[in-house]
């Protein structure tokens, strides 16, 4: 009996523990996406397109050019959403565009999922993409793709496998930014 109260982790009383101040939870809500934050969204953008592979666009884009993606995802009653902090603050986004202009594509997407910097690492994403396919079925889609970059993007094809997406190719040296070759994994999940 002596030998396990020694093995006993001791506490010391409440009032004389040190304590270190509590960071507050991260905290945000889903919802959809109004025209007053496509500035906020194109900076989150423009910050991959500066800063990574993950897309392959080379030039920023233009809050016009914002406008107009919103208004045509609208038109087309495409899911588009953001995650708020409580203090207002714009922490990503998620939509999906068509696959291909072609009518008989309409009820296959792609989706396109990205966080602030400060954002990544808190199961932002996931709760983004699960929102996202719950509104894409809702939508009477049928077929999400995702297409990802094969360098730097692990967490993001790990994120979509989780979500029950299947890689179905992968395309190889099809885009050249910062001085390299990229390629792409293309991934496929059936929307029931």
């Amino acid at each position: 009996m002596l030998e396990e109260e020694y093995q006993q982790r001791r506490e010391l009383p409440r009032h004389l523990r040190r304590t270190e101040p509590e960071e507050p939870p991260f905290a945000f809500e889903i919802r959809p996406a109004r025209a007053a934050d496509l500035p906020a969204v194109r900076e989150i953008y423009n910050y991959y397109v500066a800063n990574s592979t993950v897309t392959f666009d080379e030039d920023a884009m233009t809050l016009r050019e914002w406008k107009q993606k919103f208004a045509q995802l609208e038109k087309l009653g495409l899911p588009f959403l953001v995650a708020e902090s409580p203090s207002g603050q714009l922490l990503g986004y998620a939509l999906v565009a068509p696959w291909k202009p072609k009518r008989a594509y309409r009820f296959t997407v792609e989706d396109s999922i990205y966080l602030g910097p400060a954002a990544s690492g808190k199961g932002l994403g996931r709760a983004l993409l699960g929102a996202l396919i719950d509104a894409s079925k809702a939508a009477g889609l049928k077929e999400m793709l995702a297409v990802i970059a094969d360098q730097g993007a692990d967490a993001s094809i790990a994120l979509h496998e989780k979500f029950g997406f299947k890689e179905i190719g992968r395309m190889g040296r099809v885009g050249f930014k910062f001085d390299r070759w990229l390629g792409t994994v293309l991934l496929q999940k059936t929307l029931k």
